[in-house]
C-alpha cells in the first residue's frame, strides 16, 4: 500500500489502532457526544504484484486428497476446517464427494472444477444485506450473491479437509464504473503455497485483480464497517445505516 488516510465526521473521541486475530489490521473509532450523522471515508492507494496465481510448489504430502497434515499444522487451521454452521452440509458433502471423485483427488483440479461449476450453473444475484446464506440453499436454487458462493465454496473445500476462509475486499471489475461495489471471493490454505484466493461469482483464480480488505474463518467478521449506535432518547427509535466510501487506485 502506498497510501492511506481515513476521514471520519464528527470527529472521533478517541482512535485505537489494533490487529484481529486472522491478522487483519483495524482501527476503531469512538463517540462521546450524541451526532444525527456519521460519515467515514478511506482512501487507498494500492500496488498488486501477484501476476501469477500458480506460482507455487506444492508439497509432497499435499498432492493428493485428502491431505495427511501434520499435526501441528492441523492444530492451527482447525478454525478454517469447521462448517460454517457448525452441522457438516449435506448438500455440500454430495458436492465435494462427487467433485473429489471426478478429479480423482487431485486439489488443483478440485479448486478449479469446483469453482467452474457454482460460476457455471449458479445464477448471479445482487443482495445487498442480509447474512450469506447456507451452501446447501444456494446450490439447490443454483442462485446467490458473492457472499454465498464464497460460503458455497468454502463449505464444499472444508468438507474434504481443504481449509477456506471468507474474504471481503474490492475486484477491478468493469473499468469504465468509476466505483465499486463489495466483493466476496474465498481463500483456501494450499500446503506449501498459503493462502490462495477463488472467485466462483466470476470463475477466476485470484491475482492482481483483487483487493482484500479483510479475511477470516466466519464471514461476519470480514464486514469493512461495523458499529453499535445508542438512542439520544430512551425509547426513541433508531434508524442506523453505515457505509464506506472507499476510492481505490490501482498501479
Amino acid at each position: 500500500m502506498h497510501d492511506f488516510t481515513l476521514s471520519v465526521t464528527p470527529q472521533p473521541q478517541g482512535t485505537e489502532n489494533f490487529v484481529d486475530l486472522d491478522g487483519n489490521n483495524l482501527i476503531k473509532v469512538w463517540f462521546t457526544n450524541p451526532t444525527e450523522s456519521l460519515s467515514i471515508q478511506v482512501l487507498s492507494k494500492v500496488e498488486t504484484t501477484c501476476t501469477n496465481p500458480f506460482n507455487y510448489l506444492l508439497e509432497p504430502w499435499a498432492i493428493k486428497l485428502p491431505f495427511d497434515y501434520p499435526s501441528s499444522l492441523l492444530k492451527q487451521l482447525e478454525p478454517y476446517l469447521q462448517p460454517y454452521s457448525f452441522i457438516p452440509d449435506a448438500t455440500a458433502l454430495e458436492l465435494a464427494q462427487d467433485i473429489l471423485m471426478t478429479t480423482q483427488g487431485n486439489p488443483l483440479d478440485f479448486l478449479f472444477t469446483l469453482n467452474q461449476r457454482i460460476y457455471k450453473e449458479c445464477e448471479y444475484i445482487i443482495r445487498q444485506t442480509g447474512e450469506a446464506f447456507g451452501a446447501g440453499i444456494t446450490w439447490r436454487n443454483k442462485r446467490g450473491s458473492c457472499r454465498d458462493f464464497t460460503v458455497l465454496f468454502m463449505e464444499v473445500c472444508r468438507a474434504v479437509g481443504i481449509a477456506a476462509r471468507f474474504v471481503s475486499g474490492y475486484q477491478e471489475g468493469d473499468r469504465d464504473q468509476q466505483n465499486r461495489d463489495l466483493h466476496a471471493w474465498v481463500e483456501v490454505y494450499l500446503p506449501g503455497a498459503g493462502w490462495r484466493g477463488y472467485d466462483p461469482t466470476l470463475g477466476l483464480v485470484v491475482s492482481d485483480r483483487n483487493i482484500a480488505l479483510a479475511a477470516s474463518a466466519v464471514p461476519l467478521y470480514t464486514s469493512p464497517v461495523e458499529g453499535s449506535v445508542i438512542p439520544v432518547k430512551p425509547g426513541e427509535n433508531v434508524t442506523s445505516s453505515m457505509n464506506a466510501q472507499i476510492s481505490l487506485t490501482q498501479l
